[in-house]
Parts: C-alpha cells; structure tokens; sequence
C-alpha cells in the first residue's frame, strides 16, 4: 500500500502523526505551497516569507533523512494553487491508495480537506495533531462539565495532570498557582538588551523572499530585512538566546511596554512554536528545570509556562469547541470599518502608532501590545469583529486562526460576550502611561480627560461603558466603574459622548 502523507506548513515537525508508520519505500509526502493558502487575507510579507522558506528548508531536511518528497512551489506551472487541488491532481497521477493528514489548525482548511473523502478512489485518513498537552476531546468534556470558561482553571488541571511546577506535596511551587500580579513593572527608559537572534537569509530564504517580493508586494508589511529562523536548529537557537538572557526578567516587565523596543524580555519564538519548530512540552520542562536549578525566579518560570501550557493550550480548546459559530459573535454589534492607519501606522495616537509601525516592519507585536493597545483601540472605538480578526491574522506571523481568533474575540474585543474574559479587557489612557513611555512624545495629553487636546482613550473608555451600559453594568467586575459614572454630573456625561463622537465621526 503506498501512502500520500501531507504535511501542512504549521506541521514542520517529524514528531507529526500523519508521518507515524511512515514506509521510506513506498509512501510520499506531499508539501505545497498555494496561493489560496497565502492570499485568503492579506497576510505580512514577512510572514509568507516565513512559512514558505521554513517548509522549504524542512522538506530538505526530510529528504536528507530519507522520505520522499513531493514538493510543489508557488510558482510551479502545474500547481493546482490550493491544497484540495494539489492533493488530487498528485494522487491520481501517481495512483496512491490513501491520503494521510494530521487534522489542520484552522478550521477553513479542515472542512476543505475533509471534502476529498467526497471523491471517487480517495480514501482520507484524518489524524489528532498529538503536538499539544490537552486532547480536543479531554478539552470538550472539561468545557461541558464547567459553569464558565476560565483559563485559570483550566491551567490549574494541567499543571495538576502534568505536574507542572508542583512541589513534592502537589501543591503549586510558592504557595500559588499565578504570579500574574508580580508580572507588571513598567519600564521608563530603554534597557540595555539583547535583541533576538537576526538570522542571515541563505539560497533559500532569498530564493521565497524574491517570490514574494514579485507576488505579494502590495501587501502590508515590510519585506526586508527578514531576519525570522527558517529552521528548527535556528529557532532553538533562538529559544537558547531567551533562557540566557532574558527569561530571569521576563516575569518581571512582562506588560511593560516601551518605545523604540517592542521586544524587550519577550522570547519571539510563538511562531516557531505554531509552525512546530520546537515542541511545546520540551520547553515547558526547560524552562520548569531552570527554575529549579535557582536560576531563574518563579513569577518568570510560571509567567513563561502559563502562556503555553494555559492560555494556548486554552485558546486552542474554545476555537475547535465553538466553530464555526464563535467567528460569527459580535455582542456589542459593533459595525464600524477599521481606520486606515491600522495599514499604515500613520496616526496622531503614540501608542497605536509604536505598536503598528512595529507590527508592519517586524511582523510582530507582544501579547499586551496587541491587548491593552491595539485591541483595547477596537474595542473603545467599536470597530467590527470580523475586521478586527482579519487584520489580526493577516499582519503577524505567529497568527494561525486557531490561536489567533478566540486571543482576539475573547480577549482583546469580547466579541465573545464573555465566553473566556470574565469582564472586557478595557483602559483609560492612564494604564498606557504606567506600562509604558508611549505616553512622553504623543500630540494628545494624558492628563486631560476631555477636549481637543485630551488622550482619546480617556473619554473612549468611559463613552463605552457609558453606551454599553445594559450590558454590562449587571457584571460585578464593573461595580466599580458604573458606581463612578452614577456619580458624574450631566455635563460630564455630554463632554464624553460630545468629544468621543466627534473622533469616531472623523476616524478613517
């Protein structure tokens, strides 16, 4: 029996299910890369530069090990230019008896993958991607056994099942299970710091970088330099770099923000870790012995787990229990188009500003720029969901739907409703200016509350508790903020919505 075994370009490792029992003498793995795969948003050049050249590079690592490869490039005159289409044009030319596939991650391509079963001769094997510590089925069961979904208690089974930073009682290192209050001291001035890794483009990377410079040119984002590792040498590499010299810090200034450095103690290797470069579980170990070696502090190693082992673990759970549903949420019915400046960067705003011109240059923001900054903007501003996603999915390279949309609906906007966040993740301009120096150099000033001049989040924040009020007010989380509100006089009232309608009015 000879197998057609594909590997999808968030699949590169050899640690796959599709590739167990593989046989070097009669099966083949297919690989492709397809314009409707790189086209269905405008994804950052950076980041198809990064798909592309990471599956090249660990195609030629297979081969080199022996398996069979079949590799169809973009610009490969016989190319069907879409995965189904691939997939049937080389099983009937070579008379295959079963097409091989680890379940994708997003659930477009699933239901697209699933539809060859449809065809005369093809039989499909579909396969659990065993590349995660939670089972989608462990995760439904857990999801309909719980009043609310909560990742804090969801983080807490996995430790618990995995033993994870447990002391010999099992019970949670320090006496706590989250450090996240020890995770928010803000940074002034630019550190001294090393920045990632930069990884000098080889044959390869240049070969991808010149197609897409010639297919996807117009897209937002900059092309070069790139400098993302395109292999999983390089990106342990990369992951070395942060146990040196950043992890004892990142616990620390984990929500710092700051200008000019939008990378400070972070690891940048959540692309590396959704392509499968490197494998979730080793470096949750790694990290978890460095820690018990005394060489790093536990808010750091607990703060740098809880990222992988809960909210990705968590995030991947709701996306595939919830779909295709969740993607049609919008509990605030919100309806205005995303500014342009969300493609450009160019806007009067610092702190958008910062974290956009960085995200089109690198391909990359941290998680609380893209929370308390950019989500934070679209939510106060009402912009629509399904924009809001699409621009989230389009512009980073980490972002595969099934991480991506549930982080940007649960988290960033409460698209959901709720479903993950207990209360909207929402500030007034007051939070930007203690976690971050974005604040310093802006034309709008954060200490005044209304007016022309004033910081925009500030009325923002209270004109959308203020027109959200049925929704939300009922929430004890928000006991605090409707009690100030009950307490403002009817002038104050009319100067925010008076000053927050006129900048959205005039929001392009």
């Amino acid at each position: 029996m000879a197998n057609l075994v594909l590997i999808l370009g968030d699949q590169l490792s050899t640690a796959i299910s599709s590739l167990d029992n593989f046989d070097k003498k009669t099966d083949t793995i297919i690989m492709i890369e397809a314009v409707s795969e790189a086209s269905y948003v405008p994804h950052h050049p950076k980041k198809i530069i990064f798909i592309f050249s990471a599956m090249r590079h660990f195609a030629a690592q297979l081969q080199n090990s022996g398996y069979h490869v079949n590799y169809s490039k973009l610009d490969d005159k016989e190319n069907k230019q879409s995965i189904s289409g691939e997939i049937i044009r080389i099983f009937k030319k070579s008379k295959f008896d079963k097409v091989i596939v680890t379940k994708p991650g997003e659930y477009r391509l699933l239901e697209e993958i699933k539809s060859l079963s449809k065809i005369s001769g093809l039989e499909l094997e579909l396969r659990e991607d065993t590349r995660f510590f939670c089972t989608l089925a462990e995760f439904k069961k857990w999801s309909e056994s719980s009043k609310t979904h909560r990742m804090e208690n969801f983080y807490q089974l996995m430790r618990k099942k995995h033993s994870i930073l447990l002391d010999s009682d099992g019970k949670p290192e320090g006496g706590k299970w989250n450090y996240d209050s020890e995770n928010r001291k803000p940074i002034k001035k630019n550190p001294e710091i090393n920045l990632p890794p930069k990884f000098t483009p080889d044959e390869i990377t240049n070969q991808v970088i010149d197609l897409v410079r010639e297919k996807f040119s117009k897209n937002p984002g900059k092309i070069e330099p790139f400098w993302f590792a395109v292999t999983q040498k390089q990106a342990e590499q990369a992951f070395d770099d942060f146990l040196k010299f950043k992890l004892a810090k990142f616990g620390d200034y984990e929500d710092a923000m700051i200008t000019d450095n939008g990378f400070l103690f972070h690891s940048v290797i959540s692309l590396y870790l959704n392509v499968g470069f490197l494998d979730p579980k080793k470096i949750i170990n790694t990290v978890q012995k460095k820690y018990r070696q005394g060489l790093v502090p536990l808010n750091s190693a607990e703060g740098f787990i809880r990222q992988i082992l809960g909210w990705r673990e968590f995030v991947r759970g709701i996306y595939w229990t919830f779909m295709p549903e969740y993607a049609t949420r919008n509990f605030f019915n919100n309806k205005k188009d995303l500014p342009e400046f969300f493609w450009t960067g160019n806007t009067d705003l610092n702190c958008m500003k910062n974290c956009i011109q960085q995200t089109l240059q690198e391909s990359y923001a941290h998680h609380i720029q893209r929370l308390m900054i950019i989500g934070n903007f679209s939510l106060l501003a009402g912009l629509e969901p399904k924009q809001v996603a699409e621009w989230f999915l389009s512009v980073y390279s980490d972002a595969f739907e099934w991480v991506e949309l549930p982080n940007v609906y649960g988290l960033a906007i409460y698209a959901d409703g709720g479903l993950i966040a207990s209360k909207p993740y929402v500030s007034s301009g007051n939070y930007i200016q203690k976690m971050s120096n974005y604040c310093d150099n802006c034309k709008y000033d954060i200490k005044e509350k209304s007016g022309k001049n004033a910081c925009p989040f500030n009325y923002l924040y209270w004109n959308f508790l203020i027109s959200n009020k049925e929704k939300l007010q009922k929430n004890p989380r928000n006991f605090v903020m409707y009690n100030t509100i009950g307490k403002m006089d009817d002038s104050k009232i009319i100067s925010i919505k008076k000053d927050s309608a006129k900048f959205l009015k005039n929001l392009k």
